[in-house]
């Protein structure tokens, strides 16, 4: 069976991790690039020609759109972005599929066997719709080692995560409990639909976030500084 080559093309990070993701789950799909912007996409057309691109809109320099109407030679393009008012420009695009962030892996399926049943149309080869594997058990908890103990700290108890160096913070209602690691790695296990990284120091809940005053997030009692480089997935978010 042929797979189908896809390109990621978005300027934020934790949107192409997660597209990264979803296709590495679907052995229909090869990634055949992945892009922070259109310009770095055109160099990788230019050399290795696509079926599939999962390509967001908002971009500096040039938008997703703007990007489409510059290609000779369209390959397929799901739309992924936060904002819906794009969706009938889209449709006059002759787009496969419009994602709105955030999508879950269900919908991405949906919109990747929209594309293959174009491909199988257009190619004339039948080609199977893409499976859905089992998703894999939702976490749940947090296991951490401190003060000589294994602590299992439920992911609805925590307010904030926080950087300390070499160490990392959970804090909860009833206290903090402090353990060796890193908030990158802690960033990558926790679920990306209930905590989001508002500093280079500090990962919150979403759901205990409650007000933004200027560049500090109120999260039950404390107000946690929010980093520039953070601040438009933040309100993209929660606000």
């Amino acid at each position: 069976m042929k797979s189908i080559q896809c390109l990621i093309v978005d300027d934020e990070e934790l949107a192409r991790a997660l597209l990264q993701n979803y296709a590495g789950r679907l052995p229909l799909l090869e990634v055949a690039g992945i892009c922070k912007n259109p310009l770095e996409a055109m160099a990788v057309l230019g050399n290795h020609p696509v079926d599939l691109v999962f390509l967001d809109i908002q971009m500096p320099e040039l938008t997703g759109i703007e990007f489409l109407k510059t290609l000779n030679k369209k390959p397929l393009v799901i739309f992924t972005t936060a904002y819906p008012q794009y969706a009938l420009e889209g449709y006059e695009l002759d787009v496969v599929d419009y994602l709105l962030k955030p999508f879950s892996f269900e919908r991405f399926v949906q919109a990747v066997n929209k594309a293959s049943d174009r491909l199988k149309n257009h190619s004339g080869t039948p080609q199977p719709p893409a499976e859905t594997p089992a998703p894999p058990p939702r976490k749940t908890h947090l296991t951490l080692k401190a003060d000589h103990k294994i602590h299992r700290i439920p992911l609805e108890d925590i307010l904030y995560i926080q950087s300390m160096r070499e160490y990392i913070s959970v804090h909860t209602p009833t206290g903090r409990i402090m353990s060796l690691g890193s908030l990158k790695g802690l960033e990558e296990e926790l679920p990306t639909d209930q905590f989001l990284r508002i500093h280079k120091s500090y990962i919150v809940a979403v759901n205990k976030a409650s007000t933004l005053e200027g560049n500090l997030l109120h999260v039950g009692k404390e107000k946690l500084p929010v980093g520039s480089n953070f601040k438009d997935n933040l309100l993209k978010a929660l606000f």
